[in-house]
């Protein structure tokens, strides 16, 4: 018999027993559906954590500071700082696999608009490295090489001015997360129209408050702190990290007024968020990809600096789900060995009622390969459609956990949007992976039976009633 033959054999003895043959399938079914839903349950907790880290931040992007540990190898250790400069930048910047880096200069400032005021934590940075770093605007453009006085405002931050004359003032600032407010209640509009309002940047953080007796804001008789003119050229997008509480600026531009500073008060002490002199409190590191972070974290940490990425974090969690995803498989497991038995046992009580029919075939001349051959591809039937319709059954479990267990795993701990939220998740190749699983159960299964059609007896069979 050719292949052809073979196979359309097969499909006829298949549909000759439907009742038997369903059974069997829908054993299959049971144990494919079981260990891809299982898998598919550890992979949905690994894609919501992902993205739980990715509203935070770039798994990509490294943060360096001063500050580095060192372990003594029995549990403790010390720290030390070492002076992150513009060397220190350029060392990183040379590493293998970094796309981007950028210094950070933070410092506090008053910054007013009118009568409204406000705390401003200003960032210090490199105008060409925004992009790299997933920066986006939702109104206005970014920073530029050439920008000076320009202001780019984090999404929360035009709603920390307020009127620090009104009564029952405490402070202003709204405190919402995914643009709401509380229980889904809209956030109004700003007070102030930081992309059109005049906008002033100062050292003076009592400028704009009422002073007992006339007094002003400088103290020891040092200047009075200079006023600086600032605009507001852009609002990022909404995120969940730092950068939506910070308002950037160029780097060079601020070392220079926070230099004027020092000069016009005299001071002999540091000055805030740092200074050239003493480095940089922090700088970001961009890796091209996201495999290679850890090399490239552990390098930097080399050179005597401390080094923190969210892949950290997704490292503990990832092996946390690894252990639950082989407790959840084994599970499965159990089920699909069931089924491999019932396809055995199928396959065997199909010999006893069909050794006429192979004794007859042998007698004819149809070669012991071809027998076996029969057997496997039958096998190999069952194993198959019942693969396929357990996956399509896992498919639809997938849909309905999505959508009615939402905060079971990772979406419990998600701060997010909901719908970013994920119980379980079957990958295309979880899915060919499980077809082609449960094939190959079926061939196995089926492989015992096979060889026992082979060894039969011509002579023996014919005679058997």
């Amino acid at each position: 018999m050719n292949k052809r033959d073979i196979i359309r054999l097969a499909f006829k003895n298949f549909m000759r027993r439907k009742t038997r043959s369903i059974l069997t399938i829908l054993g299959v079914l049971i144990g494919t559906s079981a260990i891809v839903v299982m898998l598919s349950l550890g992979i949905g907790m690994n894609e919501s954590f992902r993205r739980q880290l990715s509203s935070m931040g770039s798994l990509n992007v490294i943060d360096v500071n001063p500050w580095y540990f060192i372990e003594d190898g029995r549990g403790g250790g010390y720290s030390g700082q070492n002076v992150l400069d513009d060397k220190a930048v350029a060392k990183i910047a040379a590493i293998e696999g970094v796309e981007a880096v950028t210094p950070f200069l933070q410092t506090g400032l008053r910054l007013v608009s009118g009568k409204y005021v406000m705390y401003a934590n200003i960032m210090g940075v490199d105008p060409n490295a925004l992009e790299a770093f997933g920066y986006k605007t939702a109104k206005g453009r970014m920073l530029t090489e050439d920008d000076t006085t320009a202001l780019l405002f984090g999404s929360n931050t035009p709603y920390d001015f307020y009127n620090p004359r009104a009564r029952n003032n405490y402070g202003g600032g709204y405190v919402y997360f995914g643009g709401y407010m509380g229980d889904g209640v809209e956030r109004p509009e700003p007070d102030v129209d930081v992309l059109n309002d005049k906008l002033v940047l100062t050292f003076d953080f009592s400028y704009g408050e009422r002073r007992p007796g006339g007094t002003g804001g400088s103290e020891g008789g040092n200047k009075k702190p200079k006023l600086y003119k600032v605009k507001g050229v852009g609002i990022l997008e909404e995120s969940q990290d730092e950068r939506a509480y910070s308002i950037f600026m160029n780097i060079e531009y601020l070392k220079k007024i926070m230099k004027e500073n020092e000069r016009a008060q005299g001071s002999m002490g540091p000055r805030p968020g740092g200074s050239q002199q003493e480095g940089y409190s922090q700088v970001k590191v961009k890796v091209t990809d996201m495999n290679n972070v850890q090399k490239v974290q552990d390098q930097i940490k080399e050179m005597g600096y401390g080094a923190y990425s969210l892949t950290d974090v997704l490292k503990s969690m990832q092996e946390t789900s690894a252990t639950m995803q082989a407790v959840l498989g084994g599970i499965g497991a159990i089920s699909l060995f069931v089924a491999a038995i019932g396809i055995t046992n199928t396959m065997v009580m199909s010999i006893y009622e069909r050794t006429r029919e192979i004794g007859v075939m042998k007698v004819l001349g149809c070669m012991l390969g071809d027998i076996r051959n029969l057997f496997l591809i039958e096998a190999a039937i069952i194993g198959f459609f019942g693969g396929l319709l357990g996956l399509g059954f896992s498919y639809g479990a997938s849909a309905l956990l999505n959508r009615f267990a939402g905060g079971l795993f990772g979406g419990g701990y998600y701060y997010g949007p909901s719908q970013d939220s994920i119980v379980s998740l079957i990958p295309a190749w979880l899915a060919l992976l499980a077809l082609g699983f449960a094939t190959l159960v079926g061939i196995i299964s089926g492989f015992m039976p096979a060889r026992r059609a082979m060894k039969l007896s011509a002579l023996e069979a014919i005679k058997t009633e």
